[in-house]
C-alpha cells in the first residue's frame, strides 16, 4: 500500500517530527519569521521551509507579510481532528490508570497487614 502524500491532511503533515516542533515553537512563541524559527530549531533554512510549505499546504499554519518578512503563525483549530481522535482514546487510558491505581492500593494494604 502506498503511503498518502505529506500534504493529504493534518494527519500527514504532522507524522514527520521536524514538522510537530515547528508547530510547537510556533504555539509557544506566536508568529515567527522563516530565521527565527531556524535559531530556535537549529535546522538549515531550507529543510524549515520544506517543511513550512507542508504545513501551509494543509492549513496549518498561516503566512502574512510584514515588509519584507514573512510571518508564520499556527493556526491551531486546523490540529482539532487530531485533538478529536486522540481523544476517542482518553476514556481507555483512564481505565487503565484507574486499573493501576486500584492495584497500588490494593498492594499497599496488602503489605500493611
Amino acid at each position: 500500500m502506498a503511503r498518502a502524500a505529506t500534504t493529504a491532511d493534518v494527519f500527514n503533515a504532522i507524522a514527520e517530527p521536524r514538522r510537530r516542533q515547528i508547530i510547537d515553537v510556533l504555539a509557544r512563541r506566536g508568529a515567527l519569521a522563516v530565521g527565527a524559527i531556524v535559531v530556535a530549531l537549529g535546522l538549515p533554512q531550507p529543510a524549515i521551509s520544506k517543511h513550512l510549505c507542508v504545513l501551509r499546504k494543509v492549513g496549518v499554519v498561516s503566512v502574512a507579510k510584514d515588509g519584507q518578512q514573512r510571518l508564520y503563525n499556527l493556526e491551531a483549530a486546523k490540529l482539532k481532528p487530531v485533538h478529536d481522535w486522540v481523544m476517542t482514546f482518553e476514556q481507555l487510558w483512564r481505565r487503565q490508570l484507574d486499573r493501576i491505581k486500584e492495584r497500588a492500593e490494593r498492594k499497599a494494604r496488602e503489605q500493611s497487614y
